[in-house]
């Protein structure tokens, strides 16, 4: 009698963002502890790749180490219906993984990711009116309610980065224990790396915009040892960054942004039964915005 098909190796858990929320640290401090994709850190599979099928996704977990509890990291999926309902189709029990960042200083430094992507040429404030994604990726309680809704509220965990930032290890700490791994002591090196921050704009939009689209070519057809040759050759630097340096975010419209999103900031407040009142306040020592 032959074997049956050995099932496809899929994610433990995947945790889903939203962007520039420290996403690229998860994946620097887990990888080694438990099985991440192994040439990428988001494969878009549940987004943008989803028509490739499963069997492309599964392969960017076959050297995954036998025992080892499986993730993907991928910020992309958090304001995602459709990213929502396939992972739970694909994987039921997955165990997901939301971090959350003050909503005003995440919007900004989304938009000036955009920026360096050559996602859009507009300022800020223009920006926010034209492009919906940046302001629906802040829906923080919304979006939270919906994966509690698909997966269960014990299969989903909710992380802020003011945590992160004060108690590093306790935030490591959660994270170890909701997916099922030993702790491991977090290094100090790695404590306080837990932002990557975008100071300038692409030289020329245009080639900014051609150079993501690229990526995202190599990416869907996994190339990505060609991918890092050209990042260590600098050709991502060369293609997203050397313009303008952004300015701090404007006082009043960051005021502005408070009012707009402290109804969202609220509702998390009693889904979390926790104060968020720096979220909702503009703090009088915070005169740059990240």
């Amino acid at each position: 009698m032959k074997n049956a098909k050995a099932l496809p190796q899929l994610p433990d858990f995947i945790a889903v963002g939203p962007p520039r929320t420290a996403t690229t640290w998860l994946d620097l401090v887990l990888r080694g502890h438990v099985s991440l994709p192994g040439e990428t850190k988001e494969t878009h599979f549940f987004t943008r790749n989803y028509g490739r099928g499963i069997d492309w996704y599964a392969r960017h977990f076959r050297c995954c180490v036998g025992g080892q509890v499986v993730g993907e990291i991928c910020p992309s999926y958090f304001a995602s219906p459709q990213a929502r309902e396939r992972i739970r189709v694909a994987i039921p029990g997955c165990r997901i993984i939301c971090t959350l960042r003050d909503p005003v200083d995440r919007l900004y430094s989304y938009y000036k990711l955009m920026r360096q992507k050559g996602q859009t040429k507009r300022s800020f404030k223009k920006a926010l009116r034209k492009h919906r994604k940046l302001l629906d990726c802040s829906r923080y309680a919304f979006h939270v309610r919906e994966w509690q809704a698909t997966f269960g509220a014990d299969h989903v965990l909710i992380l802020l980065n003011d945590d992160l930032v004060t108690e590093p290890q306790n935030y490591l700490d959660r994270i170890t224990d909701f997916i099922g791994i030993p702790t491991f002591r977090l290094a100090d090196t790695m404590a306080r790396k837990h932002e990557y921050v975008i100071t300038n704009a692409p030289r020329w939009a245009w080639l900014a915009k051609w150079a993501t689209e690229f990526r995202f070519w190599l990416d869907s057809h996994q190339f990505y040892r060609g991918k890092r040759f050209l990042e260590r050759a600098g050709a991502w630097r060369l293609c997203c960054e050397g313009g303008e340096r952004f300015p701090p975010l404007n006082r009043r419209v960051k005021a502005g942004l408070r009012d707009l999103l402290k109804p969202e900031v609220e509702a998390l407040e009693l889904l979390l039964h926790r104060n968020l009142s720096a979220w909702k306040g503009t703090d009088p020592q915070d005169t740059q915005t990240k």
